[in-house]
């Protein structure tokens, strides 16, 4: 046998396993794109480097030999590992899915609730995930569609608005009872900050008339909102969110909006993708989804 760690070359493996399943050189030739002359150089080398064959050459016919036989399932169930890996780790073929780009937070306290109703109603598609904090250009990306939080002015893109957001304080059914109590406890609270919002504590401070007495610097920086609002519903801070964002934990009580006021903003996430493509009938599928959440949530 081959030395340990030896692996033979991949093209002489898949001669063998294809001659071994159809027990023919020609028919395993014809699969693979080949001459029957080459299946047979590729399994002689591979029979070479293991030192033992692999078929006996009968008249008209291949027949295993006992090594063959114990080494057939083997090479098929290192093809299908493979395989599986590729699918598991890099999808299915890019003609075969819809490329999907967002931040964590979106698809996490979003898209996630509500995908199986898309999944459920188009059992055929198949989707492909990215989660980025930061917008990237699509060249560089390969997504078919992004969703970005901002004003909707991007150059190169085509853009829908998803959602109408206020924004306002979140926190903890504990932390939320203090805050009703008395608003002006806000003042020994952690303040959970997002960066990267037009909207901040400082001005949401100053529309609740709270500047004066609340530090609007103060507390832990993040870059993206998934966080600060676990940490809001644990009861270790008190986050600004988006109204988008929030619904559902406000709507279960993991979340309370002790606090007034809620501030209107120009800023929303869009549905985008590059202007004058076309999209796919699976990407034109996704984003018409898309739209009928946006009309709901908007309208």
């Amino acid at each position: 046998m081959a030395p340990s760690g030896s692996l033979p070359p991949l093209n002489w493996l898949r001669a063998f396993e294809a001659a071994a399943r159809l027990m023919s050189f020609t028919q395993a030739g014809r699969e693979l794109g080949v001459t029957q002359s080459a299946i047979s150089q590729n399994v002689r080398l591979l029979e070479a480097q293991l030192g033992q064959r692999l078929f006996h050459r009968l008249p008209h016919r291949l027949e295993l030999t006992e090594s063959g036989k114990a080494y057939l399932p083997a090479v098929q169930d290192g093809f299908e590992r493979i395989g599986a890996g590729t699918r598991e780790v890099f999808g299915p073929r890019p003609d075969q899915q819809v490329t999907v780009r967002t931040t964590p937070a979106f698809a996490s306290l979003w898209l996630a609730p509500r995908l199986p109703e898309l999944l459920a109603a188009e059992q055929d598609l198949r989707l492909r995930v990215i989660s980025t904090v930061w917008d990237l250009e699509f060249e560089s990306g390969g997504a078919d569609l992004e969703i970005r939080y901002g004003d909707g002015q991007w150059p190169g893109v085509e853009c829908e608005r998803l959602t109408e957001d206020r924004i306002f304080p979140v926190a903890g059914p504990a932390t939320a009872t203090r805050l009703a109590a008395d608003p002006a406890a806000l003042a020994g609270e952690r303040l959970l900050h997002t960066v990267g919002f037009r909207v901040t504590w400082p001005e949401w401070l100053h529309e609740a008339g709270l500047a004066d007495r609340v530090d609007g610097g103060a507390g832990d920086h993040f870059d993206g909102l998934l966080l600060p609002l676990q940490l809001a519903e644990r009861d270790c801070g008190v986050a600004l969110a988006r109204t988008s964002m929030a619904a559902d934990r406000l709507a279960d009580g993991r979340l309370a909006a002790p606090l007034a006021p809620a501030l209107e903003t120009e800023e929303a996430f869009f549905a985008v993708w590059p202007a004058n493509a076309t999209l796919s009938d699976d990407a034109a599928r996704v984003l018409a989804w898309l739209r009928r959440w946006a009309a709901y949530a908007c309208g």
